[in-house]
């Protein structure tokens, strides 16, 4: 289902468990900074709009969409953290650069995932244009920072619920 049909910003409640003392890691990419910023914003309000208090995110910078891999795993690796969500944008342009670098990251996150157990939510913009990236990052199509925060908490609530 494309973003034009579906917005996490208005969500269902199912596995949103309890959020209250759980910790959660913000990896941020610099590279875009005009939209990573911007889905920052809407991760730590989706976060904290659902019991999450500030004192319990953790938020880091790498410098580019392909480092969130390697400081998303550091994240994951501290005891402290529940969940992670990596936050980057990747903008197409004239080269194949675009192609390798969104296959490479959402790989690199899916693996994180599986080799850490723990969420490690992919909150990464892979858009033809920049317009296309300021609609999903608090424009018409909402923000998927604030979807990344909810899917965070979804995920601790499913594993707490299993």
């Amino acid at each position: 289902m494309s973003s034009s049909d579906k917005n996490l910003d208005s969500h269902s409640n199912i596995n949103l468990g309890h959020s209250e003392g759980k910790k959660i890691g913000l990896v941020v990419s610099e590279w875009n900074e005009e939209i990573t910023s911007n889905l920052l914003h809407g991760a730590e309000e989706a976060l904290l709009a659902n019991g999450i208090i500030a004192e319990d995110i953790t938020t880091a910078f790498v410098p580019g969409s392909f480092e969130l891999i390697l400081g998303s795993k550091w994240m994951a690796e501290d005891p402290e953290i529940d969940a992670v969500i990596a936050l980057g944008s990747v903008i197409q342009g004239e080269t194949k650069h675009f192609d390798f670098i969104c296959q490479a990251v959402a790989q690199g996150i899916k693996d994180v995932n599986l080799s850490i157990g723990k969420p490690v939510v992919f909150g990464v913009l892979t858009t033809d244009t920049m317009e296309q990236a300021m609609d999903r990052a608090g424009g018409e199509h909402g923000n998927k920072g604030y979807e990344a925060g909810i899917t965070a908490l979804k995920m601790l609530g499913l594993k707490d619920k299993l």
